[in-house]
């Protein structure tokens, strides 16, 4: 017997990046185009809403991974504060 688990139907927290994000699109399009019943609506909210907390989290690990290689506090990462150099352009 094969696996005939829709995508919609894989656990979200078993989804790469890329397919959280395609994931995602497809169900904004589909929100946006208005033709999902009121329960169907609900169902993809619900869906997107976990997919984006799971893009997030990756986005999230991925900084921290960044940061960590490159030798950056993590309340730096945090600011935003990445590398920044002083220079001496003052005019």
């Amino acid at each position: 017997m094969t696996d005939a688990t829709s995508p919609l139907e894989t656990p979200v927290d078993d989804l790469s990046y890329e397919e959280a994000r395609d994931q995602l699109v497809g169900i904004v399009a589909r929100l946006e185009a208005g033709s999902a019943t009121l329960e169907e609506s609900l169902g993809l909210w619900e869906r997107g809403e976990a997919l984006a907390a799971r893009c997030q989290a990756l986005l999230d690990g991925a900084r921290d991974r960044i940061a960590a290689a490159r030798g950056v506090d993590e309340d730096d990462a945090d600011a935003g504060i990445v590398g920044v150099a002083a220079t001496d352009d003052e005019d």
